[in-house]
């Protein structure tokens, strides 16, 4: 009798320890397992600023969207020339384009670039201006040749952060499009973060408004080689948001936005497969650039020489024709 009853209450036990079990799966389930496979309760406008309306003219903070993905490569590879290492191998992106430019067409005469297909000049010639270069005889410059400028609106300095203003931008701006001459515009970046990036393009975006702009607004943020700055230790990740952010405020409003970026810094800290939307405009200064992906502007030389422009300016081409694109989008 006694070993009946003790059967029992270890059977009554074993059944308690058994829902008490299951009870504690399905907590977990629920908790962890639950929330993760249908992705959680994120709203999808995660990352916006709380006091931005729905209002399609106010501009926007861009959404930054990163994901975990590892990007198939092809095999090829890309090899730089470094003082330490050496030779420096790079596995090339299978999913960013490639340049599809072909070398052959690409001339250099009398220190001036330009590209042919069909046995016909298809490149637009161009430069880039800021106050070092002064005060400029703008109808010179149109009679030499020069179909658009680039004019550098402002920067932010790589010591306090600060934000500036080129003081002939408006000057320039106003002198080459009297002229003829098509224009785009630049800002030299020292931002840290995504929030500054905004900061710079919404700076740019009032600056110019008055103006007539044709070619791209560019992101032009650059390594400090010769002092310490802010801007030292960017990491990869921070620095392709701030090219994204800056590019999409940009865009937001009606303009082409832009990435200007010489060789080594575009390989070394960009997140290419993240930036590939963007238009790219190349510093390179080389008879022919040897940059692997695709690119629409080149900036080939900074001592090039122009009539109406005392000293030396940087000469660019692009193989785009940015103005025509704007006549087509407003038609």
């Amino acid at each position: 009798m006694a070993s009946s009853k003790f059967k029992k209450i270890r059977n009554l036990a074993l059944v308690q320890m058994l829902i008490i079990l299951l009870l504690i799966i399905a907590l977990i389930w629920a908790l962890f397992i639950r929330d993760n496979s249908s992705g959680g309760s994120v709203p999808t406008n995660a990352g916006l600023s709380a006091d931005v309306s729905d209002d399609p003219q106010v501009r926007r903070r861009a959404v930054i969207e990163k994901e975990e993905s590892y990007y198939q490569l092809d095999g090829k590879k890309i090899l730089l020339s470094d003082s330490t290492y050496g030779e420096i191998f790079l596995p090339v992106y299978e999913d960013v384009p490639a340049c599809s430019l072909n070398m052959d067409s690409l001339i250099t005469r009398n220190g001036y670039s330009f590209y042919k297909e069909n046995g016909e000049i298809t490149s637009i010639p161009g430069i880039d201006v800021s106050v070092y270069q002064g005060d400029i005889d703008w109808q010179q410059v149109k009679a030499a040749g020069i179909e658009f400028a680039m004019i550098r609106v402002g920067y932010r300095t790589y010591g306090g952060g600060e934000i500036k203003f080129d003081d002939n931008f408006a000057k320039n701006l106003e002198g080459a499009n009297a002229a003829g001459i098509k224009t785009g515009v630049y800002f030299f970046s020292q931002a840290v973060t995504v929030e500054e990036a905004v900061e710079e393009a919404d700076a740019v975006i009032d600056a110019i408004a008055p103006y007539d702009i044709t070619y791209p607004v560019v992101y032009d943020w650059e390594l400090i080689y010769d002092d310490k700055a802010r801007t030292d230790d960017m990491p990869v990740d921070v620095l392709t948001d701030c090219c994204i952010a800056f590019c999409e405020r940009v865009e937001s409003v009606g303009y082409t936005p832009m990435i200007y970026q010489n060789k080594k810094t575009t390989l070394f800290k960009l997140d290419l497969p993240r930036l590939q939307e963007y238009d790219f405009w190349l510093a390179e200064y080389n008879p022919e650039p040897t940059y692997y992906y695709d690119y629409q502007m080149w900036q080939y030389t900074q001592s090039g020489r122009i009539p109406g422009i005392s000293g030396d300016v940087d000469l660019n081409i692009s193989f785009k024709d940015y103005s025509k694109q704007e006549a087509s989008d407003t038609e």
